[in-house]
């Protein structure tokens, strides 16, 4: 995905926290009273831990218990009768009722139950909860428990929202999301595309009803939607729940689970893969004799590969029957995937897809050229690992089989990523650059130890929880290679990642992470939207992943290993963030017989880490907080008039989201503008007399208004359509109407007193117009429309006064547009004539009659910016952007991250607004060099204002 496609400048953030809020696990909610310890008859054994988790009267950790259960009965019933016994310790009314067993893990005397929670027979997301169990001389009795069973929920579960709709509210928010912001005139085929009408492009698909447990819980569709991004073709997995209530998506993050984020660290050309349900591979032909073969590595070195001749006459395969002989009929195999597009293998098995083949045992320069050298003999390694470590068979732990995909390109190009699809690892076929993906054994552990993960926590894919996975990813795939290379915890260069995959580059260049980088959360975590890189996984993962590596170098491989095994396998769930993760691996270090001391040692190096209980609280902001935790998704800020106009949630983020007003200047106290009348109300606007927004219901999209100084609220519009962003000056609305499965995308606008709006464009079925803006008696907005010899991008501009419209003059040919912004002066807009490089943008502007176009900001210059959202006043250009070529090496820290920049109109200045590190969206100008936007920084989504530039920021 090239750099900048993925964010809308309008999405909302959720920034700090787990996948269910923008709050932080340990601050969801206010402090409940600490949940009482036991006081049945049995009371806990000396030394019982009790964690309350503020979100539910249902303790998060319990250990050091030692309670008799029946012995005779099935784990999980035996579980489920241990939580009704102790119900003053747990808080769970009916256990048989409301828990379903997931999972039953046995080691030795030991059995781990995992249980999912149902709220009146629908599944709660994230909730699971974990009881452990030991059996000795007949005797089975509870050693503790973990996770979240969410108390509090009284929602109902009888939705008032098709399933249909809910469907067809998720595609079209996954394509605003993903490029609403732009009007694009071609895809990679050279073919007409546009994110707003291609409908096509993705499909949805409901999984039913889910509760997503925010305060008394919020009923929603989750719908999946797949597919090629419309304007880059790249392969999309998207989970979106609908509010079930009121249509609207309240939560959405992605599905796609690479070794490095779209456009960061590995290379120049990347794709994006996700996980899926895929289909279970063909198993290789098991008849015949297995045999060992050999071949080179990409590093050079001939190693040993177990490899099997289905036939007596036959060619050698690299599927090895040995290693899970006597337990199941699986393989662990690896498939010639050369020439199969990511698309291809995404979810899905092609027909014609073949094990790797050698006429010989000795595999030869194909073998080791496309990575199936290094992938056989790598993912051998990590059976052996966690076998003999940890004894688990295969990635489930019963002997699954273990598939391998190498060679796979994007469109026919090098593919620079791996990734583990929910089945099988897929490996990407490298360029001139970077070796194909399998080519160090540290990248082959972290995908199988994804498949590992999913299997036994389940920790999501967003936020802190999906740090974790990827922190435990990086932890045991680096532990398999330094354990097999013989080198010292002490060296240097040790937790690296990714350090083999280079060429010509030498490892520390080349390396994707570095588990040694003291990375911290006072220092380095990174708040962001779930549209850049699901939420931080990758970004702040080393925080927890340098906190294991100090463990392993401070209590040696085996026990450490041990430790962080046991945490993921019997303690984890779902939605686990920082904190509970460090809880999970000091009490796992207590169960296996830890001394004092060791676990002192576990505690010092989460806390050298910042991986300390109220973490959160150290997070700070450099700018003025006009609105705390706003608690919303994919709604926009705006200003005018000194006032600005944002929607909000409640503090738990459970509730419909209301508009408020306020002053910019932060003085008085907020407005409700809104109705509360179970609609979301979204993407409001201001020109500090009027407020205009869009409400979403059951039965369909209003675009609403309302006088700042009070009165009734108007219906301007009534859609079955979205609306994507509304704008309001001087009396006169203009709106972005966008119907992917209809009638495409159209701007419409309406005075004072119409009855009905004006199309821009006659909404004429083979034009598409988007990202209005209006002010001082004109409504600029991007256009595409036909022309003899195609299709051609303008941006057009219309005076309101005399009805006449004008094409502004271009320089070059614009292959992509952006936000459009007018003052009294000029009008402004996104420019792209390159959509090979990484997402630079020109920031252009022309004179109200469109002509004297000049760039004030140039896409072809150094450090040019990656914008995806731009607001202006009479006196500056505001864009939230990313700074093209920034930040060396350093890149994945800070500077891929949106920042709030401004641009004298004239381009001659460049400053940041804030020299804050964490995300900034959605600026607002007002008047001057005022602006409000969304920022991420403090671990929230606040409100923030600044009335002038904050500088270069170093």
């Amino acid at each position: 995905m090239r750099k900048g496609a993925a964010v809308s400048g309008g999405a909302a953030l959720l920034a700090a926290g787990l996948l269910i809020t923008a709050i932080p696990a340990a601050h969801a909610a206010p402090t409940r009273p600490a949940v009482p310890r036991a006081t049945e008859a049995r009371p806990p054994t000396a030394g019982t831990d009790v964690v309350p988790l503020p979100e539910t009267d249902t303790p998060s950790l319990v250990d050091g218990l030692n309670d008799p259960v029946d012995a005779k009965a099935a784990p999980a019933d035996a579980a489920r009768g241990h939580l009704a016994a102790q119900q003053r310790r747990y808080r769970i009314p009916e256990p048989r009722r409301d828990l379903t067993p997931v999972q039953t893990l046995r080691r030795g005397a030991e059995e781990t139950v995992r249980l999912q929670q149902r709220h009146r027979g629908v599944p709660v997301l994230g909730g699971q909860y974990v009881v452990r169990m030991e059996t000795e001389r007949g005797r089975r009795t509870v050693t503790g428990t973990s996770g979240k069973y969410f108390t509090g929920l009284t929602v109902g579960t009888r939705p008032a929202v098709s399933e249909g709709t809910a469907v067809r509210r998720a595609v079209t928010a996954t394509l605003a999301r993903l490029a609403g912001d732009r009007l694009t005139r071609t895809g990679p085929d050279g073919a007409r595309r546009d994110a707003g009408t291609d409908g096509r492009a993705l499909r949805g698909a409901s999984a039913g009803l889910v509760v997503v447990p925010r305060g008394g819980g919020v009923l929603t569709y989750h719908v999946t939607v797949r597919g090629a991004h419309p304007a880059t073709g790249e392969p999309v997995l998207q989970h979106v729940y609908v509010d079930a209530r009121a249509g609207y998506p309240v939560l959405r993050h992605t599905g796609i689970k690479t070794l490095v984020p779209s456009g960061t660290a590995a290379g120049a050309r990347r794709g994006t893969a996700a996980r899926t349900d895929a289909p279970a591979a063909p198993a290789p032909d098991a008849p015949g004799e297995p045999a060992t073969g050999t071949g080179v590595r990409l590093v050079g070195g001939k190693v040993p590969l177990a490899v099997h001749r289905p036939t007596p006459d036959g060619p050698y395969v690299l599927s090895d029957h040995v290693r899970m002989a006597g337990t199941t009929k699986n393989a662990l195999t690896t498939w010639d995937a050369r020439g199969k597009d990511v698309l291809d293998v995404l979810g899905a098995w092609p027909a014609d897809l073949g094990a790797f083949a050698s006429a010989t045992p000795d595999f030869g320069e194909e073998a080791t050229d496309s990575g199936a050298v290094d992938a056989h003999w790598a993912a051998g390694q990590v059976f052996d690992y966690y076998k003999e470590r940890h004894g688990r068979t295969g990635l489930d732990g019963r002997g699954s089989a273990v598939d391998s995909l190498v060679g796979v390109t994007a469109f026919g190009e090098p593919y620079v990523n791996a990734f583990w699809d929910g089945t099988k690892m897929v490996y990407g076929s490298g360029d001139d650059e970077f070796r194909p993906l399998s080519a160090d054994l540290d990248v082959v552990g972290h995908e199988m130890t994804h498949g590992v993960v999913e299997n036994t926590a389940g920790l999501v894919y967003a936020g802190q929880s999906g740090a974790l996975n990827e922190a435990v990813a990086d932890y045991f795939g680096n532990a398999v290679d330094v354990d097999r290379s013989g080198r010292s915890m002490d060296d240097p260069d040790a937790g690296l990642i990714g350090e083999d995959l280079c060429r010509t580059a030498g490892p520390r260049d080349c390396a994707l992470r570095d588990l040694d980088d003291g990375a911290t959360t006072a220092k380095d975590f990174l708040g962001v939207t779930f549209g850049v890189d699901n939420g931080g996984v990758h970004l702040n993962s080393t925080i927890f992943s340098g906190a294991l590596w100090d463990l392993r170098q401070d209590l040696g491989p085996e026990l450490a290993d041990r430790i962080v095994y046991k945490a993921l396998t019997e303690y984890l769930t779902p939605l686990d963030g920082f904190t509970e993760g460090r809880e999970a691996v000091v009490a796992a270090a207590r169960a296996l017989g830890a001394t004092a001391r060791q676990v002192d040692t576990a505690k010092r190096s989460f806390a050298a880490h910042g991986i300390v209980r109220g973490w959160e609280d150290a997070l700070g902001a450099d700018s003025d907080t006009l609105l705390r935790k706003v608690n919303t998704d994919g709604t926009e800020v705006q200003a005018g008039g000194g006032w600005w106009a944002a929607a909000t949630s409640n503090d738990d983020g459970s509730e419909p989201y209301s508009v408020y007003a306020g002053r910019t200047d932060g003085k008085g106290a907020p407005k409700l503008m809104s109705p509360n009348d179970g609609r979301f109300h979204v993407n409001p606007a201001t020109d500090g007399r009027t407020v205009v927004w869009t409400a979403y219901g059951a039965q369909g999209v209003d675009v609403l208004s309302r006088p700042l100084a009070g009165g009734p609220v108007r219906t301007l519009l009534s859609t079955e359509a979205d609306v994507l962003s509304v704008r309001v000056a001087g009396g006169v609305t203009v709106f972005d109407l966008y119907d992917v499965f209809g009638d495409g995308r159209h701007v419409g606008f309406l005075r004072a007193g119409d009855p009905r709006p004006t199309y821009v464009d006659g909404a004429r079925p083979d034009t598409l117009t988007g990202l209005p803006s209006v002010g001082h008696g004109r409504v600029a907005y991007a256009k595409l429309y036909p022309t003899g010899d195609g299709d051609r991008l303008g941006v057009e501009i219309l005076d309101l006064a005399t009805g006449k419209a004008v094409l502004a003059e271009q320089h070059g040919e614009p292959l992509s547009l952006g936000r459009t912004g007018v003052n009294a002066t000029h009008v402004f807009w996104l420019n792209d004539e390159n959509l090979d490089d990484e997402g630079q943008t020109t920031i252009r502007r022309t004179g109200p009659d469109g002509t004297g176009t000049y760039d004030i900001s140039s896409e072809y210059k150094p450090g040019a910016l990656v914008a995806s959202d731009l607001t202006v006043s009479d006196t500056a250009v505001t864009v939230s952007a990313e700074q093209a070529g920034a930040g060396g090496a350093d890149r994945l820290v800070n500077a891929d991250l949106p920042k709030v920049w401004q641009l004298t109109t004239d381009g001659s200045r460049v400053q940041r607004m804030s020299c804050d590190r964490g995300m900034q969206l959605s600026p607002a100008a007002d008047s001057g060099t005022r602006v409000v936007w969304l920022d991420g920084t403090s671990g929230w989504t606040n409100l923030v204002t600044r009335a002038r530039p904050a500088g270069r920021c170093g």
